[in-house]
C-alpha cells in the first residue's frame, strides 16, 4: 500500500481512490470530512460499541462489527457476547480522533454506534423514532416528523431532529438513568402510536412494507441494543450524504441531499 500521508500517527494510504462508483467521492474525501467533524461526531460516539459499514475495493460493502486481526493495540475494543452467532464480538470504542482516522483509513463510511453506553448498551441515552418514507417525497417525512412532534409535546417532552442520510429523518429525545430500557421501548412505540393517531392518513407503525399504504412509517424498534446512524455519519450512497443536525424551522427549507460530505461543512 502506498502511504500518502500521516495525521495523528495514523499512515493513510491509497487515498485518492473511488470509495464506490456512485459515491462520487473519494476515500481523501472522507478522511478529510471525518477529519473536520471529529469534534462534533466523537461525542456521539465515545463510548459506544460500533459497528461500520466498510466498503474495500473489488468487493460488496459489508457491516462489521468485529474488529480485524491487525487492529493496533491503541484501539479500545470491548468484548461482547453475539446470542446471534454464539460467539464473543469485539467491538471498536471511537473514543478519539486517531481512532476516528483509523477506521477512515479502512475504509469505515457509515458509523452506526449502540444507543447505551458499553457497560449496558440495553440501557439507551436516547430514545429515538424514525421516519422512513415510502419514497423520495421529503415533504412527506416532514409531516411526520411534525406529527412525532407533536406527540412529544403532548407528553410534556422535546425532541432533537436529523436527517437519516438516507430518505429518512431521526429524532432523538434524551433520556436519564431512571427508567430502564423496557420502559424506553415501551414508551418509543406509544409515541409512534400516538404520533400515527394524530393522522393516520400519513403515518403508520406497520412493520410489514406491503401494509403501510404508501405512509410514512414511524419506526419504534431502535431499542434493546440496536444501534443508529451517528449524527455526522456519512452514508454509502450516490453522492456520500451525511446524517446531519437541524432546527425543527429548517426542516420545510432543505432535502436530504444537500448535506454531503462536500458539502456539509459550510
Amino acid at each position: 500500500m502506498a502511504v500518502s500521508e500521516q495525521r495523528a500517527g495514523v499512515d493513510l494510504t491509497n487515498l485518492d481512490e473511488p470509495l464506490s462508483p456512485e459515491a462520487g467521492a473519494t476515500k481523501r474525501d472522507l478522511v478529510d470530512y471525518l477529519d473536520a467533524v471529529a469534534d462534533r461526531m466523537l461525542p456521539a460516539l465515545t463510548g459506544r460499541p460500533l459497528t461500520v459499514l466498510r466498503v474495500l475495493r473489488g468487493q460488496r460493502p459489508f457491516m462489521q462489527k468485529n474488529v480485524p486481526k491487525y487492529t493496533p493495540d491503541w484501539v479500545r475494543t470491548v468484548p461482547m457476547w453475539a446470542e446471534s452467532s454464539q460467539r464473543e464480538v469485539r467491538y471498536p470504542l471511537c473514543d478519539d480522533r486517531r481512532t476516528l482516522l483509523w477506521l477512515a483509513n479502512q475504509r469505515a463510511v457509515e458509523y452506526h454506534p449502540t444507543l447505551g453506553l458499553a457497560d449496558n448498551i440495553y440501557r439507551p441515552t436516547h430514545l429515538v423514532l424514525d421516519l422512513d418514507p415510502p419514497d423520495d417525497d421529503f415533504t412527506k417525512v416532514v409531516a411526520v416528523a411534525n406529527l412525532v412532534r407533536q406527540a412529544l409535546a403532548d407528553a410534556g417532552l422535546s425532541g432533537a431532529v436529523k436527517t437519516s442520510g438516507a430518505k429518512g429523518i431521526h429524532v432523538f429525545v434524551p433520556v436519564d438513568d431512571a427508567v430502564g430500557g423496557d420502559d424506553v421501548a415501551a414508551a418509543t412505540r406509544a409515541l409512534a402510536a400516538r404520533a400515527e393517531a394524530i393522522d393516520p392518513a400519513l403515518a403508520t407503525t406497520a412493520f410489514i412494507v406491503a401494509d403501510r399504504g404508501g405512509k410514512v412509517f414511524v419506526d419504534s424498534t431502535r431499542a434493546g441494543g440496536a444501534t443508529v446512524a451517528a449524527a455526522y455519519s456519512p452514508r454509502l450512497r450516490p453522492g456520500t450524504p451525511v446524517s446531519f443536525p437541524l432546527d425543527w424551522a429548517e426542516l420545510d427549507r432543505i432535502s436530504p441531499g444537500d448535506f454531503t460530505i462536500h458539502t456539509a461543512l459550510r
